[in-house]
Parts: C-alpha cells; structure tokens; sequence
C-alpha cells in the first residue's frame, strides 16, 4: 500500500500544480512553449491555456515570449516564473517527506490481506429476500 496525494497551489481558484511546474521546466529546458508541449505530447493550446489560466490567477507572466523572425523567437521563463517554480518544488518535496514520514506512522505495521498483491474475487450479491 502506498499514499497518493495530489498538491497544488490555490489562489484565486487552482493555479498552480505539477503540471504548470512540467510544463515550465520544459520551456527551460526547449526555450520553446511548442517544443515543451510537443515533449510532453500535449498540444499547444493545450499548453498555452494552462499557463494563461495561470498567468489570469496569479496576476504576473509566466514567459517572455518572442515572435519568430531571423532567431526563430521563444519563450524563457520570467523570474517570477523561476522563482515560483523553485518555490513549488521546494514545498512538493518538503510535503512528500513529511506525507510519507506520517504515512508511515500509521501504517508502518498493515499487514497486507492479500500478500501476492491481488485482489479477492468479488463476492456474491446477497440474495433478494423478496
């Protein structure tokens, strides 16, 4: 058995998780919102509306674009956007040591029902009493 939790940050409704935090990272990575997205096999809408979403939510950009031209263009990330990112990280990985530290706490002692890890044939219904 393990934990599965999902972490995001909340502010104005949902606006920022590990998928924006991805998504960034490959921009890092690519210099490039398209190259993220298709790294990610996600369309560039796709990806251009969950950063917008988040950019609406948390009141600053998220990317420096650049249009095409001689260089190409793309998108870097604003220092804010860096700074975020770091920030998200920080908080996910200082919240899986401690989710992982009281899920072991209370679980540190199940003894699995199942020990080959399947599941048991599921039961009969009860029969209609009418």
């Amino acid at each position: 058995m393990r934990l599965m939790y999902k972490l995001w940050l909340d502010y104005r409704g949902r606006a920022f998780g590990d998928g924006p935090a991805i998504l960034l990272s490959g921009v890092e990575q690519y210099g490039s919102l398209r190259k993220a997205a298709q790294e990610l096999g996600m369309s560039y809408n796709k990806a251009w509306r969950i950063l917008h979403a988040a950019e609406e939510r948390l009141g600053f950009a998220l990317l420096d674009r650049s249009v095409g031209g001689s260089l190409g263009g793309g998108s870097h990330l604003t220092p804010e956007a860096r700074d975020l990112v770091a920030r998200y990280r920080a908080v996910a990985a200082d919240a899986a040591e401690a989710l992982e530290a009281v899920f072991q706490r209370h679980f540190k002692d199940w003894k699995d029902p199942q020990p080959n890890g399947l599941p048991s044939a599921p039961r009969e219904p009860p029969p209609d009493d009418r």
